[in-house]
Order: structure tokens, then sequence, then C-alpha cells
């Protein structure tokens, strides 16, 4: 028997009613203060721990792909800039071997935030991103370092720097890809040069070790028009082949602050001539500018974090229409999920379908189903800032910065700019591959020797 409509009236609101106190108690307990380690959800499962510095000195994180070579690289952001080695060979003892810091630190005035490794001809390559803002080496992009030789770390050898001495200011971001073409390209981001008339420089590795006069760059990925007056180029960097369309392409976000903000998509097949495909520009009470753009696997949906106005949430956008050419620009996003604080931001996103791996931020590792983009949701969290939150003065970008996932084995590794890095698994994630769930198997994860799923082979561009 249904009962009366005054009866399911009066339960149904104390259902609703219980919800929210039961919600409101949630957010309560991720809020409270606790050390870190202390506040997670019972699916995550810490495998190691290794604190490496001071507040304000780790960056991000990349976890090479391999099992036979367990090496997690991170970035050190300044004081000084450099990165990292961790031997995750036995992910419950991470062990430390090897440092290395740009000399004179005390004259650099900068950061070295992001870094991406690379297999080339049957040798791994290490790429470790620069952002001075002052010389010396105002103009250096990043250094490129043959790590092949790990865990012997005296065989690590410094190949080369890139630098950019018309376009100063250094790389805030970089992304490693495979083109269809069979070429290994690195893009850069340079998004404090003043004027920047380009949004990204992509440089062919292969010609770079070669010792290519150019330093093997192969072209720029603009920022559209005639939307100018940016102070700066792309934030973020992604890129990703699409196999339906056959086309390789590039994510851009940002720049972060200026009339020019949003994120855009790039046909980049043709590395000379790079086709505008998307736009995604908000309404600037929702965003004045990118930071970063990611993906779904078959490259339908859009998942952004944007920090200007600060405090965003994470939003999701349909592309569909604008990558068929019916609606160039999207404005509206389709769903979006916010942290248990207005006042919290998130940083980097590494995503695994249906999962969206976030650092957060003050509350560090989040986990979200995303099979509906309208939808999203948390399956998991693990907070590695473990401190009462902190939101004067900038203090928000503090805490979970970067992270990565290992898709052969499902192991997440994150980096704590307080508290280093922290190595994790999720109750039935044990490894990705797009296949298994009915998308193309595509993820920041590059396969190095046959280069992207679903691309015609071809023979490898190579330096003339």
């Amino acid at each position: 028997m249904l009962g009366r409509p005054r009866d399911i009236h009066v339960r149904t609101l104390a259902i609703v009613l219980a919800m929210a106190v039961s919600s409101t108690a949630d957010l309560r307990a991720q809020n409270r203060k606790y050390a870190p380690g202390e506040n997670f959800s019972r699916n995550m499962k810490l495998i190691g721990h290794l604190p490496l510095a001071p507040q304000d000195k780790v960056a991000d994180i990349e976890i090479e792909q391999d099992l036979s070579r367990p090496y997690a690289y991170v970035s050190r952001n300044k004081g000084p800039a450099g990165f990292q080695i961790v031997d995750l060979k036995d992910p419950a003892k991470p062990k430390l071997i090897h440092s290395w810091f740009i000399e004179d630190p005390d004259l650099h005035e900068g950061s070295g935030l992001k870094g991406m490794y690379f297999k080339l001809k049957g040798r791994y390559y290490y790429a470790q991103s620069f952002q001075f803002r002052v010389n010396p080496d105002k103009d250096l992009v990043a250094v490129i370092f043959d790590v092949t030789g790990l865990p012997d770390v005296a065989k690590i050898k410094e190949v080369g720097r890139i630098r950019t001495p018309d376009m100063p200011g250094g790389a805030h971001n970089m992304f490693a890809y495979k083109h269809s073409d069979g070429r290994v390209l690195l893009f850069t981001t340079i998004a404090s040069a003043p004027n920047n008339p380009y949004g990204a420089a992509i440089w062919d590795m292969e010609r770079f070790v070669a010792g290519d006069a150019n330093q093997g760059l192969a072209g720029y990925v603009p920022l559209p028009e005639p939307r100018g007056g940016s102070t700066g180029g792309y934030h973020d960097a992604y890129a990703a082949y699409d196999p339906v369309s056959k086309q390789d392409r590039f994510y851009g976000g940002g720049p972060e602050t200026s009339p020019m903000g949003g994120n855009f998509v790039y046909d980049i097949t043709d590395l000379k001539n790079p086709r505008l495909l998307a736009s995604i520009i908000a309404h600037a009470s929702l965003q004045s500018g990118g930071h970063t753009f990611i993906p779904t696997p078959d490259g339908r949906y859009g998942m952004t974090i944007m920090t200007s106005p600060g405090h965003q949430p994470v939003r999701f956008w349909d592309m569909k229409a604008a990558l068929d050419g019916k609606q160039p620009v999207i404005s509206a996003p389709i769903g979006e999920w916010a942290q248990g604080s207005p006042q919290k931001s998130s940083h980097m996103i590494e995503l695994r379908w249906p999962y969206a791996f976030i650092a957060a931020y003050q509350d560090g590792l989040q986990i979200l189903d995303v099979r509906d983009p309208t939808a999203p949701y948390v399956v998991g969290f693990y907070d590695t800032w473990g401190r009462m939150p902190v939101f004067e003065g900038g203090g928000v970008a503090l805490g979970a910065f970067g992270l990565d996932v290992r898709n052969a084995d499902g192991l997440i590794v994150i980096s704590d700019d307080t508290s280093g890095l922290w190595a994790f698994k999720m109750d039935g994630f044990d490894g990705w591959n797009g296949n298994n769930w009915g998308v193309p198997n595509s993820s920041s994860v590059q396969d190095w020797d046959n280069g992207p799923e679903g691309a015609p082979k071809v023979k490898p561009v190579t330096m003339n």
C-alpha cells in the first residue's frame, strides 16, 4: 500500500533532511584537522610515502610506465629548482636515488614545475621544464637528460638545453607525445612571455638529441585570432590521437589570466598548419583564463580546471557540436564537481576512463567517476595535506600539486608540495587499458615504440 500523500511527503522530507545532515557531516569530516594520511576513503590503500622537502618546494611528478623501470621523477619548484628521482621497485619503501639542481641556485629566481619522460630509439630520456624570471637563464625552457642507465645514477647524462632567446620566460608546462607520423614531440608552453605570438612550441626530440642547430623546433600551436591581447601562451598542454577523424589533436588551456582566456582544440596532424577545431570560452563570471584541459579518450568531452578567478570547480564540456563544425564556441558546461569548500581549488588531472584522478591541493587526491559527465561523483579520496584549510594570501595553492597513474598496475602517485611523494592503490583498479572500457586506449601514457593506437603505421619522420 502506497500510503496517504501526506505520509509520503513527511517520509520524503525526513529522508532529504537525513541525507543533508549526512552530506554536511562528510564535508566537515574532510575539513577537520588530520595529520597527513589519517583522512581517506576505505577503498584507498596507502602503499608508500617519502617526505622530500619543506613547504612549497615540491612541484609535479612523472612516473615511467614500464614495470621494469620503476622510477618516478619529482620536480623541485624552487630553492633550488631541479628534480629528484625516486626508485619504486618496492613501492612500500620509496627510495630517493638522485637529485639534480640548477647550478648557482641563488641566482635563479623561478621554478622547475613540470617534467616528462620519453623513449626514443631504445633510449629513455627525461625533460625538466624551467621558468626563470630573471637572468641568468631567463631563456631556458628545459634541460634534457638521458636516463637509460638507471638505476645507476652515474650513467645519467645531460643531453642538452632548449632555449628561446627571442621568447624569454621559460616553460610553465610541457607534454611529451608520440605523433601519428612517428615523431616524438615535446610541447612546451611559454605562459609568462610578454606579447607571446605563439601559444605553445613544438620540439622534435630526435632532431634535438641529434644536435640539430635549431634545437629540433618543429612548429607552434597558435592562440586563436582575432582574440589577441594575450600576455602569455597556453598554461597547460595535452595531445591525443583521435582514431575516428584520424587527427592528432592538441588541447591547450589558457592563458591563465588574459582577455584570451579559454581552452582550445587544434588539429595538429600537419604540424606546419595547425587548425582550430573547437573553443571553450565561458562567460567572464565563470572564467577569465584557462589552466588544465584534458579530453576523454573518445575526444567528445573536455574536463577543465580554471584558476582565474580562483576557487573554480572542475567543469565538464560537451565538445561534439564544435568538433562536428556546427558550433565553434562552447560556452556552457554540462556538469561540474565542486570541492567541500567553495574557497578550495584543484590543480592537475589524470584521466583513466571512467575515473578522473585529481591533485586537489588541500583536499589531496580525489578520484571521480565521470561516466555521466553531467553528474560526476567522488569514489575515492586520500588527504595528503593534513592541515586546517588555508585560504589567505594565495595559500589555497598548497598540498597535492601533481599526480600520475601507472597503467600497467594502477599505481597512483601524488606529489604534495608539503608532505612529499605518496603511492596508492584503489580497490578494484589494478591497471588501465581503454579497450576494456569500450573507449580508445588513449591517455597521457604514450606507446613510444608503436605510436598511437589506431593510427596508420608510417615510417617515422627523421632529420634530413
